[in-house]
């Protein structure tokens, strides 16, 4: 091609005389920008290790890098990022959708029991506590025990700091359904909602979050102390809460789902994506979440 543009032959002649398109002799490889974009990913992989490449891509538009979500998948695939699929548990489903959809912020909140262990082999229990309309974090506490009087005390601070649901959903586990928690709740004017024995996909915000919480920190942590497990585990949900994009919240963060939610309070509002989500970069082929955001209308 030098040869012949040398010669003064016209560029459109001259693909033509080696059949190529005209958009490839303009073509300029992007190695570096790649390079540059691939080291960021690696860097968000090591930080990150359950975060699978649509996470990434979101977390590299919030720090002000405008690249392509296919570009991203390319990337994360030539550099091995990617996570072992694991092959989903088959269910026997009784009954399809969620009872009792959350409509707004301290609508319905779901609480739960996860177990983990200190390096001594020592049993950690450990309450959560969630906004089901926000996917916030309400509450994570950590004890060695934790009876119904202890699940009082959470629930206590965390009322005192947001204010009281309305609906509280749990499984039928014995401190939740204890007398003195049924009777504390209904003193704050918190209806308890149980799910059916044996029926998780009934509380799906919950289990999905325990989820998360399974991968992305208590298996990726040694735990040697109950001390260092709770400041693990805060520093977890802090973060989970402010700085982790939620793909179901069109990659903002609960935080700043919350915040979209009070600065339109009053009103029913389709919720745009984040600057950079999939929806506006796929030219709208994403789902368009719409949401209540008050009963003030």
């Amino acid at each position: 091609m030098r040869f012949f543009t040398e010669q003064g032959i016209p560029i459109a002649r001259c693909c033509a005389l080696v059949q190529i398109e005209r958009s490839s002799f303009y073509y300029r490889s992007h190695g570096r920008e790649d390079e540059e974009v691939l080291t960021k990913l690696r860097g968000i992989a090591r930080e990150h290790k359950r975060y699978g490449y649509r996470r990434a891509w979101a977390l590299l538009w919030r720090q002000g890098e405008r690249v392509n979500l296919k570009r991203v998948h390319r990337l994360w695939k030539k550099a091995g990022l990617g996570l072992p699929r694991r092959r989903p548990r088959k269910r026997v489903r009784k009954g399809t959708g969620t009872p009792l959809e959350a409509l707004y912020p301290n609508h319905v909140w779901t609480y739960d029991f996860m177990q983990d262990a200190t390096m001594d082999e020592r049993k950690l229990r450990i309450l959560t506590v969630v906004d089901e309309f926000t996917r916030e974090s309400v509450a994570i506490e950590v004890d060695r025990r934790m009876p119904s009087a202890r699940v009082i005390d959470v629930l206590g601070r965390v009322f005192g700091e947001r204010g009281a649901p309305e609906y509280i959903r749990s499984d039928n586990g014995p401190e939740f359904i204890a007398e003195t928690v049924k009777e504390w709740l209904a003193g704050r004017g918190t209806k308890p909602y149980f799910i059916d024995p044996g029926c998780p996909w009934q509380n799906p915000y919950g289990e999905s979050f325990n989820d998360k919480l399974r991968t992305e920190c208590l298996n990726m942590e040694l735990f040697t102390s109950q001390a260092e497990a709770r400041v693990v585990i805060e520093g977890w949900r802090r973060e989970y809460n402010g700085e982790r994009p939620h793909s179901s919240l069109g990659y903002r963060t609960p935080e700043e789902y919350r915040a979209v939610w009070e600065a339109k309070r009053g009103k029913v509002v389709s919720f745009s994506p984040a600057p950079g989500s999939l929806r506006s970069l796929l030219g709208g082929g994403g789902r368009k979440g719409k949401a209540i955001v008050g009963m003030d209308s």
